[in-house]
C-alpha cells in the first residue's frame, strides 16, 4: 500500500524521498552558509545575492551511472561509431542521452512524432507519425535505431493515435526504412508481457523474437536488469528466454540485420 501511494505521489509530480531529504538539508544549508560568511572575513570580491538554496545533494553520488537508458544509449552509440554507417535514422529515441552521444561524433537523423525546436550541428530532424510511413523513407539508409520507443506507439501518451496493435504497425514501418543488410539497434522494456497503461508496453522475449526472426537476423542481444546492471551480448536460449532473464522490467537491447 506504501508503495502505491509513493507511486501515485510521483504521478502527482510530488516525491516524498526528495522533499524528505530536502527538510533534512535545511539544518546543514544555514549551517554552511554561516560558515561562508565567517569564512569571507572582510572581503569583498563576491557580494551575496539572493537564497538558491539546493538541499539535497551533498549527500547523493556524483552521478548515476546505471539503469536502462544510460547502458542503452552509450552502448549503442558506441556500435554505430565502430560501424560507421553511411546513413543513421533513429526512431523516437532520447534526445538528451543517446541522439546526443551520436552527434557527437557523426550526423543523426531523427524522426518523432512530436516536434522540437533543434537547429544543431550533426543533428537533422524530422516530425512523422510512423504509423504512416512517409514513401520517401522506404529503403532510405543503412543503420536504423528506435531504443525505448515502440512500447509507447499507440498508447497517446505522446499524442499518438490510441491503436492497441500500434507497436506491430510500427515495428513493420521501421522496418521498411531500413535496406536489406542494413543494422538495426532496438530495445524495448523486457518481462511478463503486458500493458501498463498509458506509460508503456513490456515484452516478453518470446514475443520479440516472433515478430523480430521473420525479418531479421539477431547479432547480438543485451539487456539491463531490474537493478540497472547491464549484461552485453548474452546468450539466448530456452531458459534465459522463457524466464526473461529474470527481469520484471527490464531493458532489451537487440543489434539486427535486416535480412
Amino acid at each position: 500500500m506504501l508503495i502505491r501511494i509513493y507511486n501515485f505521489l510521483q504521478l502527482l509530480g510530488f516525491n516524498p524521498i526528495k522533499f524528505y531529504k530536502s527538510l533534512i538539508g535545511f539544518p546543514k544549508y544555514f549551517n554552511d552558509l554561516r560558515k561562508l560568511k565567517k569564512s569571507r572575513g572582510f572581503d569583498k570580491t563576491f557580494k551575496f545575492g539572493k537564497s538558491f538554496p539546493i538541499l539535497n545533494e551533498w549527500n547523493e553520488s556524483a552521478g548515476i551511472a546505471s539503469g536502462h537508458y544510460f547502458h542503452q544509449d552509450l552502448f549503442v552509440s558506441q556500435l554505430i561509431y565502430d560501424n560507421n554507417p553511411i546513413r543513421h535514422i533513429d526512431i523516437g529515441s532520447r534526445i538528451d542521452g543517446f541522439v546526443a552521444h551520436v552527434a557527437a561524433f557523426r550526423k543523426i537523423e531523427i524522426i518523432d512524432i512530436r516536434n522540437i525546436d533543434i537547429k544543431l550541428r550533426n543533428i537533422e530532424f524530422t516530425q512523422s507519425d510512423l504509423l504512416n510511413l512517409q514513401e520517401q523513407l522506404i529503403e532510405s539508409c543503412d543503420s536504423l535505431s528506435c531504443l525505448h520507443a515502440l512500447e509507447h506507439f499507440g498508447l497517446g501518451r505522446y499524442g499518438d493515435p490510441i491503436d492497441y496493435f500500434g507497436f506491430i504497425k510500427g515495428f513493420k514501418n521501421i522496418s521498411c526504412i531500413l535496406k536489406v543488410g542494413g543494422s538495426f539497434y532496438f530495445s524495448v522494456p523486457i518481462g511478463e508481457q503486458r500493458i501498463e497503461f498509458n506509460a508503456h508496453r513490456v515484452f516478453s522475449i518470446a514475443y520479440l523474437l516472433e515478430i523480430i526472426s521473420p525479418k531479421f537476423e539477431i547479432k547480438s542481444f543485451s539487456f539491463v536488469n531490474d537493478k540497472g546492471n547491464f549484461y552485453p551480448r548474452q546468450l539466448l536460449n530456452d531458459e534465459s528466454i522463457s524466464s526473461n532473464f529474470g527481469c520484471t522490467y527490464g531493458c532489451g537491447i537487440f543489434e539486427l540485420i535486416k535480412k
